[in-house]
């Protein structure tokens, strides 16, 4: 028991000698208190930044999925954007609680196949009841396509400085070129020997013909149009080309009234009818 007291007695002197020492070598002006509180300090700002970054995650993940819910909604897809502002206030304006800021937009994008570039100008002025913004300049550079409608109305777009319209308009016409193209598919795969296709399923053409009667056709336009207030409407018309002797047989005028008659179909049947009736009348061995 002794000599458990002795190692016991020395084991504490030991401890003591180290406290002192651990003393005497702490920096002047740090004490253990200063310690812990520093420590508790970094450990809450550590919580607090991670709580914070947590919080961004989660917006920043929100943030996309709506993006990505409106991008499959309207067929947009915003690829690349950047932002310049740039204050415009002078002394005069603060002086009266106004505020002038430009406001350059940058981005890239895409609707469908239709790939585009954006440059617009936002002009802000904000006094202390109101707030206004106005597009000041916008340019539209679309890559080449196909769509020979789309170099007008861009151009229509930027002098009327409509980036809603642009926008609003360009889903539809895509959305109309789609059905186009997939009506035209669905009747050359029925009808393969009667429809054609001269520049493929992209075509704004479709012509008619019947194998027993060489030298008939019947061509279909369709064509979308955009009106001036960025409307867009398609304009589906019917050509002829049949020989002469044919015409001068026509005393009935049924193949110059053909057109007229079309136009009144669709009205009646609407487009996929329209034309199903047109290939059946006109390729069946009874028109023959």
């Amino acid at each position: 028991m002794d000599s458990q007291r002795a190692k016991a007695r020395a084991l504490e002197a030991e401890i003591a000698a180290l406290r002192r020492a651990c003393i005497e070598t702490q920096a002047p002006g740090d004490d253990d208190s200063q310690v812990r509180k520093s420590f508790q300090e970094t450990h809450q700002s550590n919580s607090e930044e991670w709580g914070l970054s947590k919080d961004l995650r989660s917006h920043l993940g929100s943030l996309e999925s709506e993006l990505q819910f409106l991008s499959r909604l309207t067929g947009i897809s915003i690829r690349n954007y950047c932002k310049n502002t740039e204050d415009l206030t002078n002394t005069e304006m603060a002086e009266k609680s106004i505020k002038k800021v430009l406001q350059r937009h940058r981005l890239s994008g895409n609707c469908h196949m239709i790939t585009f570039q954006l440059e617009f100008q936002i002009l802000e002025i904000q006094d202390k009841e109101s707030l206004s913004s106005v597009i000041t300049d916008l340019s539209i550079i679309m890559e080449p396509t196909e769509y020979s409608e789309l170099s007008e109305f861009v151009s229509r777009a930027e002098e009327k400085r409509d980036l809603l319209m642009f926008f609003r308009s360009l889903r539809f016409f895509v959305e109309w070129c789609d059905y186009r193209k997939r009506t035209f598919k669905h009747f050359k795969e029925k009808y393969p020997e009667a429809v054609q296709l001269s520049e493929g399923a992209s075509s704004s053409c479709m012509g008619i013909r019947n194998p027993s009667q060489p030298g008939f056709e019947l061509v279909i336009v369709w064509r979308i149009q955009i009106d001036e207030e960025g409307k867009v409407l398609p304009k589906l018309d019917l050509l002829t080309k049949v020989p002469l002797r044919a015409l001068e047989l026509d005393k009935n005028r049924v193949i110059e009234t053909a057109p007229l008659s079309f136009r009144t179909l669709l009205g009646v049947l609407g487009i996929e009818a329209t034309l199903e009736s047109l290939i059946k009348s006109f390729c069946t061995e009874e028109s023959s």
